[in-house]
């Protein structure tokens, strides 16, 4: 016989691998952050041609991150991707403003894409070790993120030859796809409470009512 937990929401760290889209423009350090999380070492990556695949375990969760190419002409090949996503890493070189422009118009894409829809958004604003990078305030502010009201985003700022920032980021993220969880199975708990509630409401034999007549 089995052992059955007795929290309600154990199953939350039991299921498949969660999907991950880590995108950006290219030489933003996407791949870097990868193998950092993946090996906890910095390893020497040329631009990804086509996309790397890893699975990683973080607070409990199976995380598999999907680095997709940014260079410009393979990043309308992102799209096929965005299926069963379920949070956005978007990783930005916060030494370049020659390409903040360019790296804000993909973001506003992507949260236009309905198949991203309610994905949580964390922010990497890399190299924030070269000289004079973009301060997390500017960044926020040419990134437009104050625009986006329908998902939750925050921005990390790494230094990625030195692991800084990277993990810190990742638990906000997980923190928030474990309370995006647990909200799911609740609703889906009580949802099936009720109509259980309701089935047996419907079951029950209607009872004649009594004619009662009042003394004066």
């Amino acid at each position: 016989m089995g052992i059955s937990s007795s929290n309600p929401f154990s199953s939350i760290f039991k299921s498949k691998a969660i999907k991950l889209l880590m995108l950006g423009l290219d030489g933003s350090g996407k791949t870097t952050i990868l193998y950092k999380l993946m090996l906890n070492e910095v390893v020497s990556t040329i631009s990804t041609l086509g996309y790397n695949v890893e699975t990683i375990q973080h607070k409990h969760l199976n995380l598999t991150l999907w680095d997709l190419a940014g260079e410009e002409r393979i990043r309308t090949l992102w799209k096929p991707f965005y299926n069963k996503c379920t949070a956005i890493i978007f990783v930005v070189d916060s030494s370049d403003r020659l390409r903040i422009d360019e790296a804000a118009s993909e973001l506003a894409k992507l949260m236009k894409e309905e198949e991203l829809k309610g994905c949580s958004l964390l922010i990497f604003a890399t190299k924030q070790d070269c000289i004079s990078p973009m301060e997390i305030p500017e960044l926020t502010d040419q990134l437009g993120l104050h625009d986006i009201k329908d998902r939750r985003w925050y921005v990390q700022p790494t230094r990625t030859l030195e692991g800084i920032g990277i993990y810190e980021g990742l638990d906000w993220l997980s923190t928030k796809i474990i309370e995006d969880r647990k909200s799911k199975s609740f609703k889906s708990k009580f949802s099936f409470s009720n109509k259980s509630k309701q089935q047996k409401s419907n079951s029950q034999p209607n009872t004649p009512r009594k004619n009662i007549q009042m003394m004066t």
